[in-house]
């Protein structure tokens, strides 16, 4: 925990009322999934609903309570995301990039650059994430550039996987600095005709995050805007991993309100079924039973793994070294023990809910199968084996987990 010194200093979220918080924005919630089926049938991007949630302020739940923002602790946030995704998964995903760039903002040296980030959280403005790129990139390189043109800082490059972007006011890049080499984050502005987007995400689960490409052809980036990678929140991987985490655990709860709503409606039987209604069903009710014990099981696991990331946050700003050292390994490793868990049980959860129905069940009206498919996809962003593989290692040898991970073509590695 930080001092008292510094908390004057540095206004820091450590949570609020979480139901009182939840009350802003569950009606919204509510809005949002009335709508998610027909998005998911039609392939439409949730525009409309972004716009919803930025206008009651959700992306800024995370900033301090003295900058505007809910302040928030992780553990809430994770709650919240989990509360969106049962609503429409797409959403939280959509907006993990946006969440995360908060998170490092907030973790930012106090100063006017801080001071204006965080006025662009609380006036709604929301960030992407443009990352990834593909082909011949070595592992821990970067072809996306920053370059200085004329009095003008540029970004020259192009992005994959540029989850939620495509809805954003901002795209937090990684790119790599011309004049120094350094690695940097270039917080580039969508509007402007630099910055090119497309929905070219071809996923058979998480259809409609805006996961495309992004392309950026002389995008202009103000100085102050380009932020050295090196000073970058150091449980950022933990972070990212336990929005995906949220996701699937929302999904789980969506996947148990659908079939619930399925077997009470249903009044087909089989003749040697054990109940007159399905609903009673003593078989029946016990897949439900098993799939509702899982949901929550998931749904803690996720929302404790928050916590020792809640820790590396406030100890990023006290004395103790070794305390925040402690903190980000915690978060790291208890990310990944959620993440091999929660994907578990979900799919299992979503797999299941077929044996409390017939063949009727696998309807296309009915979509049910996006429930596995959406927690499928949000699993394997990080692979599941490898994360199985550290929480090992670290268990038996006590070697500390990796804080950054990369991608990149094996054919080019060193």
């Amino acid at each position: 925990m930080t001092s008292q010194n510094s908390r004057e200093k540095h206004p820091l979220s450590y949570g609020t009322d979480y139901e009182q918080l939840a009350a802003r924005f569950r009606p919204i919630f509510n809005r949002i999934a009335e709508g998610a089926l027909e998005r998911e049938r039609t392939r439409a991007l949730p525009y409309e609903q972004i716009v919803w949630l930025k206008e009651a302020g959700f992306g800024a739940v995370r900033v301090p309570r003295e900058y505007g923002g809910a302040g928030a602790s992780l553990p809430q946030l994770v709650q919240l995301l989990i509360e969106l995704a049962e609503a429409d998964s797409s959403l939280p995903q959509a907006l993990r990039g946006h969440f995360a760039f908060v998170e490092d903002r907030i973790s930012a040296a106090p100063g006017s650059a801080q001071d204006k980030w965080l006025q662009r959280f609380v006036a709604g403005e929301i960030v992407g994430n443009a990352w990834t790129e593909v082909g011949a990139v070595k592992i821990g390189d970067v072809i996306t550039r920053v370059s200085r043109r004329g009095n003008q800082w540029v970004v020259n490059g192009t992005k994959y996987y540029s989850t939620g972007s495509i809805f954003a006011d901002w795209i937090d890049v990684y790119a790599q600095r011309d004049d120094t080499g350094a690695d940097v984050i270039a917080a580039v502005s969508t509007h402007q005709s630099g910055v090119k987007q497309s929905d070219d995400w071809d996923g058979f689960g998480q259809r409609t995050t805006g996961s495309g490409t992004s392309v950026f052809e002389n995008a202009s980036v103000d100085e102050e805007n380009i932020i050295d990678f090196s000073t970058r929140f150091k449980y950022q991987t933990a972070f990212y991993q336990l929005v995906l985490i949220a996701v699937i655990a929302g999904t789980g709860r969506a996947a148990l309100r659908d079939i619930s709503h399925e077997v009470r409606k249903r009044t087909r039987v089989y003749s040697h079924g054990n109940a007159p209604r399905v609903s009673e069903d003593a078989q029946v009710q016990q897949v439900v039973g098993q799939i509702a014990a899982r949901v929550y099981a998931a749904e803690a696991a996720a929302v404790r793994a928050a916590e020792p990331s809640q820790r590396a946050y406030e100890t990023r700003f006290g004395a103790d070294r070794d305390a925040e050292h402690a903190a980000n390994v915690a978060a790291e490793i208890e990310s990944a023990k959620a993440q091999v868990a929660v994907a578990g049980l979900i799919l299992q959860a979503t797999t299941d809910l077929f044996n409390a129905l017939g063949a009727s069940g696998t309807s296309e009206n009915k979509l049910l199968d996006r429930h596995w498919r959406n927690a499928r996809t949000a699993a394997s962003h990080n692979p599941l084996i490898y994360k199985e593989r550290i929480v090992g290692d670290w268990e038996i040898n006590g070697k500390e987990p990796p804080f950054v991970w990369q991608i990149g073509d094996s054919r080019t590695a060193a």
